[in-house]
């Protein structure tokens, strides 16, 4: 039996004051959209093979909300459930990155 993940995602939830110049990923949803991620892993049959966890500033405040998948090192900007989707189905289940939303 191994242990650890194949992958390990985490996804800003830092939340600042409102009107913070930086911005925060948490006021666009990130919680929400991680449960919905978590849910999409559970279906799929991917929950043993990778963890979702929440994650404080990732430092990419600017770019809106962010993840990061390890061990690839793989960055990614979401808004949506379907960029959630995209994520995992193809980056996760297919192996397959998704060139629209990695950061520049």
């Amino acid at each position: 039996m191994s242990i650890g993940y194949e992958y390990h995602i985490f996804v800003c939830e830092n939340l600042r004051e409102p009107g913070d110049k930086r911005g925060s990923c948490g006021s666009h949803a990130t919680t929400e959209l991680r449960g919905y991620m978590k849910d999409l892993l559970r279906e799929h049959g991917l929950k043993a093979r990778c963890r979702a966890n929440k994650a404080g500033c990732l430092n990419y405040c600017k770019l809106g909300p962010v993840l990061v998948i390890y061990p690839e090192n793989t960055w990614y900007h979401f808004e949506t459930q379907a960029d959630i989707e995209e994520i995992v189905l193809s980056h996760i289940r297919d192996g397959i990155p998704v060139e629209r939303l990695l950061l520049p």
